[in-house]
């Protein structure tokens, strides 16, 4: 960025904020992050690329509780330059201790020619009461509901007998398995974090998780201790259940002011650069970032590429470890009267690069999910970071969670792997991308029909599911007896009186235990009918102008 932020952008979020818009406008020019050359569809690893690695390795045979690695499935990383080594003051007390789980560990040995087991408790499938399961499932093709369907089987044991061409069964993926989830899902996630953001450094590595919430869980029990005090940055208006989970474990957090495109580096910077634990209740200067770049929860902001490398070299500057929560990445909308991408190469092309693309350092560790992209009931996803905080991460897993659900990794295998490929799933991506387009036009026109403008404003978010409105409390006729949290209690309890829910904006501070510095409410276009949105939005106005005696 340069220059000041305009004040514009700001008000959306401050309605009468002075000493934060003058804190912006004085902000110190901020550091340049150390140049990574574009990614260009030249040098981007294709789907092709990918085919031929396959075909050259041979069919997977990865058996019940098969260790794996993502460097197994990775394309050799020539010239890149190693991960920083995130020492003890990044590293929790917890993390640092932990040990390989044991019985994890001696799994290693079924490979063994000829080996009987006695050693692990592994339930013998035969006692496994399926023999199959069918599913149908569209084909890439076409993605629309009415269309027609082909049918999918998973059999018992149609890959560990070796009778099929199959690589997972039933036999398998029902069965315990690694922490890092099953080698079949593994090469999958792998193979698609490398065709979509080709980290700048050697030694990434991934990890399958039990959906972003617990592994942003088990992401700041690694990275943060309640013995050092520690607090953790993140927009002032955040994912609610992120600052639920943070809330617990001890951690202080600390909200970044905010403008049409997420978080303000100028305000991270400040906040840093300024750092006094006698004034922040004893807690140390953060070295945590935890974002939700594109379609922020609850704001809808997406951060351009420029917003990113600038957040990044803050990060680089404080020595700032960042966590990337990317569940809407691939929700990203078309600009009005732009075309639809052509093909899966122009739809990659058309993404703002992630924060993991930029990742020199190995400071990110981004988390995915197939919740908003596939079924959020599947509770899978997985994380990418360098090598020593996946092995972290991997032995907290074992000894919490054991990794994914088998149900979850055999079925989406058979689905995204077996059945789509590579090339598919970008072009199922590619549809929803266009869905929520839709979507987000149809309830932008009800609110430009619905809501009373002389007090309400948003934009038009760039990705995501969520749309953020932001009412002046000034103009309420009662502004000076009634504070903006009774104000947005008395908007909220009318809407629930004519039959609609909105959520407030309260319930997404970073900062609870400060006054509120706007009037703001989320409305989300991710779920009801065109008509049943618009009539909500309908309600939505009718409560505010009453509220405000328009």
């Amino acid at each position: 960025m340069s220059g000041p932020v305009p004040r514009a952008f700001v008000s959306r979020f401050h309605s009468k904020s002075k000493d934060s818009s003058e804190a912006l406008a004085t902000a110190a020019k901020l550091p340049e992050a150390e140049p990574v050359p574009p990614v260009t569809p030249r040098q981007r690893i294709t789907v092709q690329d990918i085919l031929d690695r396959r075909t050259k390795a041979g069919r997977l045979v990865a058996p019940t509780a098969a260790a794996c690695d993502a460097d197994m499935f990775k394309a050799p990383s020539v010239g890149k330059p190693k991960a920083k080594i995130w020492d003890h003051n990044h590293l929790s007390a917890e993390a640092i201790v932990r040990e390989p789980c044991k019985l994890k560990a001696a799994a290693r040995f079924l490979k063994t020619p000829g080996i009987i087991s006695l050693g692990g408790g592994l339930p013998c499938p035969e006692y496994f009461p399926f023999s199959s399961i069918s599913m149908k499932v569209p084909t890439p093709s076409d993605f629309h509901e009415s269309a027609p369907t082909e049918t999918v089987t998973i059999n018992k044991y149609d890959a560990s007998l070796g009778n099929t061409d199959a690589e997972y069964d039933l036999s398998i993926g029902l069965n315990y398995a690694q922490a890092h989830g099953s080698a079949q899902m593994m090469r999958f996630v792998t193979e698609h974090t490398e065709l979509v953001h080709s980290p700048p450094y050697a030694d990434w590595k991934t990890c399958l998780t039990v959906g972003s919430t617990g592994a942003l869980e088990q992401t700041l029990r690694m990275l943060c201790d309640r013995d050092r005090n520690d607090a953790i940055l993140t927009e002032e208006f955040s994912f609610s259940t992120a600052l639920e989970t943070a809330g617990p474990l001890g951690m202080k957090v600390v909200g970044i002011k905010m403008d049409e495109q997420g978080l303000l580096p100028e305000s991270m910077d400040e906040i840093l650069s300024s750092w006094n634990p006698a004034e922040r209740g004893g807690s140390r200067k953060p070295h945590v970032l935890y974002t939700v770049p594109s379609g922020q929860n609850p704001t809808g902001a997406t951060q351009s590429e420029q917003r990113r490398r600038e957040v990044y070299a803050v990060a680089q500057k404080h020595d700032v470890f960042i966590v990337e929560d990317e569940p809407y990445y691939f929700l990203q909308m078309q600009d009005s009267g732009k075309p639809a991408p052509r093909n899966v190469d122009e739809f990659l092309d058309r993404l703002v690069p992630s924060l993991l693309s930029m990742d020199v350092d190995g400071r990110v560790l981004r988390m995915d999910s197939f919740s908003k992209c596939v079924v959020p009931g599947s509770r899978l996803g997985w994380i990418t970071a360098s090598a020593q905080v996946v092995e972290r991460y991997i032995r907290h897993a074992e000894v919490a969670n054991q990794g994914p659900s088998g149900f979850s990794q055999v079925i989406l295998h058979k689905l995204l792997d077996e059945t789509w490929g590579h090339e598919g799933y970008l072009k199922w991506l590619m549809n929803l991308s266009m869905e929520y387009t839709q979507r987000r036009d149809t309830l932008l026109a009800a609110c430009e029909k619905f809501l009373p403008k002389e007090v309400a404003s948003w934009s038009s978010p760039k990705a995501g599911m969520f749309f953020w409105v932001n009412l002046n409390h000034e103009l309420h006729p009662h502004a000076s007896t009634k504070g903006i949290l009774d104000v947005e209690e008395e908007i909220f309890n009318s809407c629930i009186k004519r039959g609609a829910l909105v959520a407030r904006g309260s319930w997404f501070r970073a900062e609870q235990d400060k006054p509120p510095t706007g009037l703001f409410f989320r409305a989300t276009f991710a779920a009801a009918t065109p008509e049943n949105m618009t009539e909500a939005i309908r309600r939505f106005g009718e409560a505010i102008k009453e509220s405000y005696g328009l």
